[in-house]
């Protein structure tokens, strides 16, 4: 059986010999904040794994507010570590603060391990199976028959029918001075006066001149 020949990735060596180094150098900071032994080799391996551990919830569960802040917060602590050793801090004299933050690291590097691993993923809510119950369409109601409509010739023509005279009332006093002007009307032309004389010797409006000359005939 043919053997198949080990080929080398260039991507993969890259990886670990970056991660090496960043290794190295996680464990030089370690060890120069008062971390000796053991505990200085810890620090790179727990640094490493909380960035593995951000970047695949990133990549399975997709974008979120939790995965995002572990793994700026663990590559923040890789990138500060490699920069620090870089020449620019005195390992042989590491400052207070940094003597802190390096023993806090554990402590939280615990809590963002926990809150990855057991914080459930941001999917979308559940609906409730009530409200997929598709609802009966309701039944159409049939259409009204059509009235037929008579058209206009059909239509019997009907009279108008005059409009009833209403009744107005008239003062008792008014209709006796009217008889008064109707008589001196009449003794001084020898015809009845009519509604329009009427009305405009009373000045009273056609309805109301109609409504006595009604009473006096």
């Amino acid at each position: 059986m043919p053997r198949t020949p080990l080929r080398v990735d260039a991507v993969l060596v890259q990886a670990v010999i970056a991660g090496a180094l960043s290794f190295a150098h996680l464990h030089d900071l370690a060890a120069a904040a008062g971390q000796d032994g053991w505990k200085a080799w810890a620090y790179p391996v727990s640094v490493d794994l909380l960035l593995v551990a951000a970047w695949r919830r990133l990549r399975s569960d997709g974008p979120s507010r939790l995965a995002w802040c572990w793994f700026l917060t663990a590559l923040v602590a890789s990138l500060g570590a490699n920069v620090a050793t870089a020449g620019l801090l005195d390992l042989g004299d590491v400052p207070a603060w940094l003597r802190i933050l390096v023993a806090a690291w554990p402590a939280l590097a615990f809590m963002g391990g926990t809150l990855l691993a057991h914080s459930p993923a941001g999917h979308s809510p559940e609906r409730d199976p009530a409200s997929e119950v598709e609802r009966e369409p309701a039944a159409a109601e049939p259409d009204p028959e059509p009235v037929p409509v008579a058209s206009v010739d059909d239509a019997p023509v009907l009279p108008a029918a005059a409009p009833a005279p209403s009744a107005v009332p008239v003062p008792a006093a008014l209709v006796d001075h009217a008889r008064k002007v109707a008589a001196d009307h009449e003794h001084r032309t020898g015809a009845r006066i009519d509604n329009d004389t009427l009305r405009v010797r009373l000045g009273v409006p056609p309805h109301l001149a109609d409504a006595i000359a009604a009473q006096l005939a």
